[in-house]
């Protein structure tokens, strides 16, 4: 194809390995490119979780190849890589795996060259290895395995692949690994004996890989084929042949407290590593899907005079995390020396609030044992009489913690909005199938505001079928509303919440 030379200055193309669909094994490089991207152009192979480390400008074109149904056909693909470059755009174009192993990469980058446009590889995890090895079968090995062979079997154009050297595979004495091998499972195993090897070789079908829902079918080359029928193995999954698949010792994913589950986090970017971090630590696969975006309401007149003003208040409390890191950067942005507070009384609702205020080294004295608005109002009446108290926090606050405090004391209230939550959306998610058909086990839900914010993602989603983990009673009420499974933590923190998911995994 010829391309006319375009006088707007040139973008680039970064062709990124996105890994299995194990989030946490995409490369650091694949994440930066990911977050700086004005364009990314995806398929099915590159997880959904990959893709949430997109910039909030990012452009994301779903190509959507799918076994035996290509959305988009790699001749437009390749048009549009080159379009969105000639446009002055960055370009990430996220593939599956690695690029170059079997992803057309070469095909792509080929065109990319033609046209004149700049490009890179960025080299991600084959599931050839990774798949296998969260199954615990090593590809290779010192007693069983010097070589290891990958091979596609993909189909052109529904007739079975032709150019697979089955006489020299089927002497090998390494291990074979098949992608794209689902369909033509019956294909291999007869050929591979067929040209010599012993039908007692040991075998296995590795269904969707690195995920929740991973699956292992064991056997022989002989048998392969009929317990794949009989287990209704699904694509995508990866045929190993060789004696490395008879190392039964080595399974480590499926032993892990949450494995098997899958679990939507829906907090804010910023805040949802942390929990995302501990569940997958226990073994869950995890989905980051923020629901709400943390907007800070800080260059204004009024926050700045009561900064300007803050010795007239003698309290000061804190209601959230994100309230606590608003407020410091509101300090900041109006050059505010932070030993101004040093007389201020503070108090907090919830640990995780407290650790925030720790980490600027300060200190709540006040921390009522339930972590709710109602009874932080209620522990403030019983010291406060007349004070100034100022209450930085969310520009829709809830009621209870003012109402209390006015119920109890003569207390100045100034209640000072300093941020807004905006609802999230991403597009590339779908949420009907997560839930309804039962892909994602659990949401979990942090905050009244993020019950909110899945529900307008997810419109047109039939509630019911989402069973839903609530950090407190607020924000159970709002699961409640939209008729989801709610359950709520012991307590409103986040082990609290990891708790509440073990609990839950025992009842399966």
């Amino acid at each position: 194809m010829n391309y006319e030379q375009n006088t707007k200055k040139q973008g680039k193309v970064w062709l990124v390995g996105a890994g299995p669909s194990d989030q946490e094994l995409l490369t650091v490089k694949g994440k930066r490119l990911l977050s700086e991207a004005d364009v990314i152009v995806y398929d099915r192979l590159a997880g959904q979780g990959v893709l949430t480390y997109g910039a909030e400008h990012a452009e994301y074109i779903d190509v959507g190849k799918h076994s035996g149904n290509h959305r988009v056909r790699q001749s437009e693909i390749n048009q549009i890589l080159v379009r969105e470059a000639m446009e002055g755009k960055k370009v990430v174009r996220l593939k599956g795996g690695d690029p170059f192993v079997f992803g057309r990469g070469a095909e792509e980058a080929e065109e990319l060259k033609k046209a004149g446009i700049p490009f890179e590889i960025v080299p991600g995890v084959t599931s050839a290895v990774s798949v296998p090895a969260y199954q615990g079968i090593p590809v290779t090995h010192r007693d069983a395995a010097s070589s290891l062979h990958i091979i596609t079997a993909h189909k052109k154009e529904g007739h079975e692949p032709d150019e697979i050297p089955f006489r020299e595979l089927a002497g090998v004495k390494g291990t074979l690994v098949f992608l794209m091998g689902v369909s033509t499972l019956p294909f291999l195993c007869a050929n591979l004996i067929r040209e010599g090897m012993d039908p007692q070789t040991p075998a296995a079908i590795l269904e969707r890989g690195t995920t929740a829902r991973q699956r292992k079918i064991t056997g022989t080359l002989e048998t392969l084929e009929a317990l794949a029928k009989e287990t209704k193995i699904q694509t995508p999954a990866i045929i190993v042949v060789g004696e490395v698949c008879a190392c039964r010792s080595l399974e480590w994913y499926d032993k892990r407290p949450l494995a098997g589950m899958k679990i939507m986090v829906t907090r804010p970017k910023e805040q949802s590593s942390r929990l995302a971090g501990m569940l997958r630590e226990e073994g869950a696969e995890v989905l980051e899907a923020p629901a709400i975006r943390i907007v800070p309401e800080v260059e204004n007149e009024r926050v700045s005079q009561v900064l300007f003003h803050i010795q007239k208040y003698q309290w000061i409390v804190f209601t959230s995390p994100t309230g606590v890191e608003v407020f410091w950067s509101a300090l900041r942005q109006h050059r505010v020396d932070v030993r101004s507070l040093s007389h201020l009384r503070i108090a907090v609702i919830g640990s995780g609030t407290a650790r925030a205020l720790e980490a600027h080294g300060m200190y709540a004295e006040l921390m009522p044992e339930v972590y709710d608005g109602e009874h932080l109002g209620a522990a403030l009446g019983e010291v406060l009489s007349d004070e100034h108290i100022l209450i930085p926090r969310a520009k829709i606050g809830n009621p209870e913690l003012i109402r209390e405090i006015k119920k109890r004391s003569e207390a100045v209230i100034e209640d000072l909005p300093i941020y807004d939550t905006h609802y999230e959306a991403y597009g590339f998610i779908n949420y009907q199938e997560e839930f309804e058909q039962g892909k994602t086990d659990y949401v979990m839900f942090t905050s009244a505001s993020t019950v909110r914010g899945f529900a307008q993602a997810a419109k047109g989603l039939d509630f019911s079928k989402v069973q839903a983990l609530c950090i407190g009673k607020q924000t159970k009420a709002a699961a409640d509303h939209y008729g989801m499974q709610t359950f709520m933590a012991e307590q409103p923190t986040l082990e609290a919440m990891v708790a509440l998911v073990k609990e839950r995994k025992r009842t399966w």
